[in-house]
Protein backbone atom coordinates (compact mmCIF):
# COMPACT_ATOMS: atom_id res chain seq x y z
CA UNK A 1 0.00 0.00 0.00
CA UNK A 2 1.07 3.96 -0.13
CA UNK A 3 2.89 5.23 2.30
CA UNK A 4 0.76 8.19 2.44
CA UNK A 5 -3.37 7.71 3.33
CA UNK A 6 -5.53 9.57 0.58
CA UNK A 7 -8.13 11.38 2.97
CA UNK A 8 -10.95 11.80 0.37
CA UNK A 9 -10.67 8.11 0.31
CA UNK A 10 -10.89 7.43 3.87
CA UNK A 11 -13.70 10.10 4.17
CA UNK A 12 -15.54 7.98 1.70
CA UNK A 13 -14.79 5.09 3.51
CA UNK A 14 -16.29 6.38 6.48
CA UNK A 15 -19.20 7.95 5.62
CA UNK A 16 -22.39 6.67 5.94
CA UNK A 17 -21.16 2.65 7.12
CA UNK A 18 -24.48 0.76 8.65
CA UNK A 19 -21.56 -0.21 11.26
CA UNK A 20 -21.60 3.59 12.79
CA UNK A 21 -25.28 4.26 13.16
CA UNK A 22 -24.64 6.98 14.91
CA UNK A 23 -22.52 10.37 14.09
CA UNK A 24 -19.03 11.27 14.33
CA UNK A 25 -17.59 14.34 15.47
CA UNK A 26 -14.53 13.23 13.95
CA UNK A 27 -12.16 10.62 12.46
CA UNK A 28 -8.33 10.97 12.19
CA UNK A 29 -5.47 9.24 11.23
CA UNK A 30 -3.25 7.61 14.21
CA UNK A 31 -0.67 4.89 14.04
CA UNK A 32 2.25 4.64 12.36
CA UNK A 33 1.05 7.01 9.50
CA UNK A 34 0.36 9.91 12.60
CA UNK A 35 3.61 8.94 13.73
CA UNK A 36 6.01 9.41 10.97
CA UNK A 37 7.06 5.58 9.78
CA UNK A 38 4.35 3.79 8.22
CA UNK A 39 5.19 0.68 6.50
CA UNK A 40 4.21 -0.84 3.08
CA UNK A 41 2.22 -3.03 4.78
CA UNK A 42 1.00 -1.10 7.87
CA UNK A 43 -2.72 -1.13 8.44
CA UNK A 44 -4.53 2.33 9.31
CA UNK A 45 -5.34 3.57 12.17
CA UNK A 46 -8.74 5.86 12.38
CA UNK A 47 -9.98 7.07 15.62
CA UNK A 48 -12.56 9.61 16.75
CA UNK A 49 -15.90 10.03 18.73
CA UNK A 50 -19.21 8.85 17.64
CA UNK A 51 -22.28 10.73 19.70
CA UNK A 52 -24.95 8.86 21.56
CA UNK A 53 -28.03 10.03 21.50
CA UNK A 54 -30.02 10.60 24.93
CA UNK A 55 -32.02 7.78 24.37
CA UNK A 56 -28.93 5.48 24.68
CA UNK A 57 -27.76 6.96 27.49
CA UNK A 58 -30.82 6.98 30.01
CA UNK A 59 -32.85 3.85 29.22
CA UNK A 60 -31.97 0.43 29.66
CA UNK A 61 -30.51 -0.76 26.69
CA UNK A 62 -26.60 1.65 26.78
CA UNK A 63 -25.19 2.30 23.71
CA UNK A 64 -21.86 1.35 23.14
CA UNK A 65 -19.33 3.56 24.48
CA UNK A 66 -16.27 2.22 22.72
CA UNK A 67 -16.84 0.53 18.91
CA UNK A 68 -14.28 -1.12 17.01
CA UNK A 69 -14.92 -1.80 13.66
CA UNK A 70 -12.21 -3.40 11.36
CA UNK A 71 -12.42 -4.54 7.60
CA UNK A 72 -10.28 -4.75 4.22
CA UNK A 73 -10.86 -2.33 1.15
CA UNK A 74 -8.10 -3.46 -2.25
CA UNK A 75 -6.08 -5.66 0.15
CA UNK A 76 -5.28 -2.80 2.84
CA UNK A 77 -6.95 -3.14 6.22
CA UNK A 78 -8.75 -0.64 8.29
CA UNK A 79 -9.58 -0.01 12.09
CA UNK A 80 -12.10 2.42 12.99
CA UNK A 81 -12.13 2.81 17.09
CA UNK A 82 -14.14 5.47 18.09
CA UNK A 83 -15.84 6.41 22.00
CA UNK A 84 -18.75 8.18 22.62
CA UNK A 85 -18.47 11.97 22.92
CA UNK A 86 -18.71 11.68 26.96
CA UNK A 87 -16.05 8.93 27.28
CA UNK A 88 -13.98 10.76 25.20
CA UNK A 89 -14.03 13.81 27.22
CA UNK A 90 -13.48 11.78 30.73
CA UNK A 91 -10.44 10.20 28.36
CA UNK A 92 -9.32 13.47 28.27
CA UNK A 93 -9.63 14.81 31.54
CA UNK A 94 -7.48 11.41 32.91
CA UNK A 95 -4.56 12.93 31.41
CA UNK A 96 -4.43 10.57 28.22
CA UNK A 97 -1.79 11.64 25.99
CA UNK A 98 -3.40 8.98 23.46
CA UNK A 99 -6.51 10.79 22.84
CA UNK A 100 -5.35 14.08 23.10
CA UNK A 101 -3.44 12.43 20.01
CA UNK A 102 -5.93 11.31 18.20
CA UNK A 103 -7.93 14.59 18.86
CA UNK A 104 -4.97 16.54 17.51
CA UNK A 105 -4.05 14.76 14.50
CA UNK A 106 -3.86 16.98 11.32
CA UNK A 107 -4.59 13.64 9.11
CA UNK A 108 -8.25 14.68 9.57
CA UNK A 109 -10.64 12.03 7.79
CA UNK A 110 -14.25 13.72 9.32
CA UNK A 111 -14.71 16.89 11.21
CA UNK A 112 -17.19 19.06 12.44
CA UNK A 113 -18.23 22.23 15.16
CA UNK A 114 -17.67 19.94 18.23
CA UNK A 115 -14.35 18.52 16.79
CA UNK A 116 -13.05 21.92 16.46
CA UNK A 117 -14.87 23.12 19.88
CA UNK A 118 -12.91 20.02 21.86
CA UNK A 119 -9.26 20.97 19.57
CA UNK A 120 -9.80 24.63 21.20
CA UNK A 121 -10.09 23.32 24.46
CA UNK A 122 -6.94 21.52 24.67
CA UNK A 123 -4.98 24.28 26.15
CA UNK A 124 -6.67 23.69 29.09
CA UNK A 125 -6.68 20.08 29.24
CA UNK A 126 -2.74 19.70 29.21
CA UNK A 127 -0.82 18.74 32.21
CA UNK A 128 2.94 18.28 33.41
CA UNK A 129 1.48 15.05 34.72
CA UNK A 130 1.18 14.09 30.90
CA UNK A 131 4.68 12.94 31.21
CA UNK A 132 3.32 10.07 33.12
CA UNK A 133 1.31 9.07 30.28
CA UNK A 134 4.41 9.05 28.18
CA UNK A 135 6.75 6.85 30.93
CA UNK A 136 4.02 4.34 30.90
CA UNK A 137 4.21 3.76 27.40
CA UNK A 138 7.82 3.87 26.79
CA UNK A 139 8.01 1.01 29.30
CA UNK A 140 5.58 -1.02 28.15
CA UNK A 141 7.04 -0.27 24.43
CA UNK A 142 10.50 -1.37 25.95
CA UNK A 143 9.51 -4.51 27.37
CA UNK A 144 7.58 -5.43 23.84
CA UNK A 145 10.64 -4.54 22.07
CA UNK A 146 13.15 -6.76 24.38
CA UNK A 147 10.88 -9.38 24.05
CA UNK A 148 10.93 -9.43 19.86
CA UNK A 149 13.66 -7.68 18.94
CA UNK A 150 11.90 -5.73 16.29
CA UNK A 151 11.63 -2.13 14.73
CA UNK A 152 8.23 -0.94 15.60
CA UNK A 153 8.28 -1.46 19.25
CA UNK A 154 11.98 0.50 19.87
CA UNK A 155 10.34 3.20 17.32
CA UNK A 156 7.12 3.85 19.17
CA UNK A 157 9.47 4.10 22.68
CA UNK A 158 11.45 7.00 20.48
CA UNK A 159 8.59 8.16 19.46
CA UNK A 160 6.41 8.34 23.10
CA UNK A 161 9.11 9.18 24.65
CA UNK A 162 9.92 12.15 22.39
CA UNK A 163 6.29 13.35 22.31
CA UNK A 164 6.48 13.77 25.92
CA UNK A 165 9.63 15.77 26.55
CA UNK A 166 8.50 18.07 23.64
CA UNK A 167 5.24 18.40 25.12
CA UNK A 168 6.96 19.51 28.72
CA UNK A 169 8.58 21.31 27.29
CA UNK A 170 6.77 23.33 24.74
CA UNK A 171 3.36 22.38 26.00
CA UNK A 172 2.32 21.46 22.31
CA UNK A 173 1.19 17.79 21.41
CA UNK A 174 3.44 16.41 18.44
CA UNK A 175 3.39 12.86 17.46
CA UNK A 176 5.45 12.70 13.90
CA UNK A 177 8.60 11.53 14.81
CA UNK A 178 10.90 12.91 12.34
CA UNK A 179 9.60 16.38 13.26
CA UNK A 180 10.36 15.77 17.16
CA UNK A 181 13.98 14.43 15.99
CA UNK A 182 14.28 17.82 13.94
CA UNK A 183 13.08 19.85 17.05
CA UNK A 184 15.45 17.74 19.30
CA UNK A 185 18.21 16.85 17.65
CA UNK A 186 20.54 16.54 20.56
CA UNK A 187 17.95 14.21 22.15
CA UNK A 188 17.08 12.42 19.14
CA UNK A 189 19.21 9.37 18.61
CA UNK A 190 21.44 10.20 15.08
CA UNK A 191 20.25 6.58 13.87
CA UNK A 192 16.46 7.29 14.20
CA UNK A 193 16.11 7.83 10.28
CA UNK A 194 18.03 4.48 9.26
CA UNK A 195 15.63 2.55 11.86
CA UNK A 196 12.47 4.78 10.19
CA UNK A 197 13.32 4.22 6.33
CA UNK A 198 14.22 0.02 7.43
CA UNK A 199 10.45 -0.02 8.89
CA UNK A 200 8.86 1.17 5.81
CA UNK A 201 9.93 -2.18 4.30
CA UNK A 202 8.51 -4.00 6.64
CA UNK A 203 6.13 -3.67 9.27
CA UNK A 204 7.35 -6.19 11.65
CA UNK A 205 11.21 -5.87 10.65
CA UNK A 206 14.21 -7.01 12.74
CA UNK A 207 17.04 -5.01 14.45
CA UNK A 208 19.53 -6.65 12.59
CA UNK A 209 22.99 -4.48 12.33
CA UNK A 210 20.96 -0.72 12.70
CA UNK A 211 21.91 -0.22 16.29
CA UNK A 212 22.94 -2.79 18.84
CA UNK A 213 20.44 -2.98 21.28
CA UNK A 214 23.07 -1.98 23.93
CA UNK A 215 23.10 1.25 21.91
CA UNK A 216 19.33 1.41 22.19
CA UNK A 217 18.85 0.67 25.39
CA UNK A 218 21.81 3.30 26.50
CA UNK A 219 19.64 6.24 24.53
CA UNK A 220 16.04 5.01 25.41
CA UNK A 221 17.43 5.44 29.25
CA UNK A 222 19.01 8.66 28.57
CA UNK A 223 15.46 9.98 26.68
CA UNK A 224 13.69 8.78 29.94
CA UNK A 225 15.97 10.48 32.33
CA UNK A 226 15.11 13.61 30.37
CA UNK A 227 11.75 13.11 30.26
CA UNK A 228 11.59 12.67 34.03
CA UNK A 229 13.94 16.28 34.12
CA UNK A 230 11.10 17.97 31.79
CA UNK A 231 8.52 16.84 33.74
CA UNK A 232 9.97 18.27 36.76
CA UNK A 233 10.55 21.72 35.08
CA UNK A 234 7.81 22.28 33.32
CA UNK A 235 5.59 25.03 33.57
CA UNK A 236 2.48 23.21 32.57
CA UNK A 237 -0.41 22.81 35.51
CA UNK A 238 -1.33 20.00 37.91
CA UNK A 239 -4.70 19.65 36.74
CA UNK A 240 -6.93 20.35 33.80
CA UNK A 241 -9.06 23.63 33.52
CA UNK A 242 -11.75 22.65 31.34
CA UNK A 243 -14.49 20.36 32.91
CA UNK A 244 -17.18 22.87 32.98
CA UNK A 245 -16.33 23.70 29.30
CA UNK A 246 -16.39 20.06 28.55
CA UNK A 247 -19.30 19.29 30.35
CA UNK A 248 -20.94 21.95 28.98
CA UNK A 249 -20.07 20.88 25.42
CA UNK A 250 -21.02 16.90 26.03
CA UNK A 251 -24.77 18.40 26.89
CA UNK A 252 -25.32 20.71 24.23
CA UNK A 253 -24.35 18.06 21.31
CA UNK A 254 -26.53 15.70 22.95
CA UNK A 255 -29.68 17.82 23.06
CA UNK A 256 -29.24 19.91 20.11
CA UNK A 257 -28.79 18.91 16.67
CA UNK A 258 -26.44 16.56 16.48
CA UNK A 259 -23.97 17.14 13.72
CA UNK A 260 -21.87 14.72 12.38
Amino acid sequence: MPLQVDLARLADLTTGRPDQPDPLAFATVSGAHLYGFPSRDSDVDLRGVHVLPPRDLVGLREGEQTRTRMWDEDGVEYDLVTHDLGKFARLLLRRNGYVLEQLLSPLVVRTSDTHAELVALTPRLLTRHHAHHYAGFARTQTRLFDRTGELKPLLYTFRVLLTGIHLMRTGAVVADLPQLAASHPADAPPYLADLIAAKRDAEHGALDALVTPETAHADLTRLNATLDDAHHASRLPDQPDAFDALHDLVVRTRLGPQRG
